[in-house]
């Protein structure tokens, strides 16, 4: 089905789509960002324009695919979870889609009609051939997105909204495009990510500086994910993490891939280069501090998995507080022991243990 039909069967917004030409692209998406701009009051922590050209560049690299390993396995682990949930879906949106890693993992039975935004032309004129529904791609950037309210029934983003300024607003708006009882589901970058590589360059530059600049761009913590998905609406919500670690020859290779994923620093404030000095204490700390027996240095990556509801009459909620119409003591347990099980941490071997792990 082609992405004109969706749009008058769906009632989508027409919007600028794949071009096979970037210039025509180009010019489109400028005028999209002129209109809408980003005077919304929002701090800008990261450089949108540089984080696309981040992404035109990785997408036009002779080997891109070597780089796409991370990506790839991610949007697999987030596949898993749309799996989990025991209901297909009619039509979905893949936020930050890069070159269809996500589109390629989905089966066509569980989500029927997938349509994939990107903020940058590059991996849209680059797409994975191998991704279902092709042709159904829109250049968008995150931060503003183009739909109507109540469209979509499933919302997918892996590892994109970290990039993105005002997350809170692009949650409310992923909501507001979401029908009633429809599902996000997202992957972002979590806060100790690439930590060995931070912590050696602030103390590079500490030493050779007196101070350091923000030469990795600040990531969300987990603490703060599930009241970012309450404070937008969702309900419902799961919030997990994975930690990739991943071996390279020396923080070179890994600086190479940071390039090469498009995951590299896009901070407003960015410093505008890294001198050689630097560079050569940072990887001497790296070594000294983190390194393997082998000569490698480990790269931590922390992925957070975002799940949320949008708010419906027909989803379980919890009871009214105070209706219980049985109390612990009726059903075998003591409360003295389950005060003493929470204190301890559950590991005292007493009596409500074993009820609890017998009645469950």
């Amino acid at each position: 089905m082609s992405l004109r039909h969706l749009t008058n069967r769906f009632n989508l917004k027409r919007v600028a789509t794949h071009f096979t030409s970037s210039r025509t692209c180009g010019a489109a998406s400028h005028r999209h960002n002129s209109k809408l701009g980003y005077s919304t009051g929002v701090p800008q922590v990261f450089d949108r324009k540089a984080k696309q050209r981040h992404r035109d560049r990785a997408a036009g690299n002779a080997d891109f695919k070597s780089f796409e390993r991370l990506r790839n396995e991610v949007a697999w682990q987030l596949c898993d979870r749309v799996q989990d949930i025991d209901r297909s879906f009619d039509l979905g949106l893949n936020l930050g889609c890069g070159r269809g890693h996500v589109g390629r993992e989905v089966d066509d039975d569980l989500i029927k009609h997938l349509i994939q935004t990107e903020l940058a032309i590059g991996p849209l004129n680059n797409f994975d051939d191998t991704c279902r529904d092709p042709g159904l791609r829109i250049q968008s950037d995150e931060e503003v997105l183009p739909f109507r309210n109540d469209i979509y029934d499933i919302v997918l983003s892996n590892l994109s909204l970290h990039w993105v300024n005002d997350l809170p607003g692009t949650l409310f708006q992923i909501k507001n495009s979401l029908k009633p009882d429809g599902v996000f589901i997202g992957s972002i970058f979590g806060g100790e990510t690439l930590y060995e590589l931070r912590c050696a360059m602030q103390l590079a530059e500490i030493e050779r500086k007196g101070g350091f600049a923000p030469r990795i761009s600040p990531f969300a913590e987990v603490k703060d994910c599930g009241s970012l998905l309450t404070r937008t609406g969702f309900t419902l919500l799961t919030v997990d993490i994975d930690e990739f670690t991943i071996n390279y020859p020396s923080p070179f290779e890994l600086l190479e891939d940071l390039q090469g994923m498009a995951e590299n620093n896009a901070s407003v404030k960015r410093p505008p280069f890294l001198s050689q000095d630097t560079i050569a204490a940072t990887a001497a700390i790296y070594q000294e501090m983190y390194g393997n027996e082998d000569g490698t240095v480990p790269a931590t990556f922390q992925v957070i998995y975002l799940l949320g509801w949008k708010p419906d009459g027909s989803q379980v909620s919890a009871a009214r507080r105070g209706s219980a119409t049985h109390s612990i003591k009726e059903m075998g347990y003591d409360v003295k022991d389950l005060q003493a099980s929470i204190t301890d941490g559950g590991d005292g071997d007493n009596k409500t243990t074993n009820n609890d792990s017998k009645g469950n």
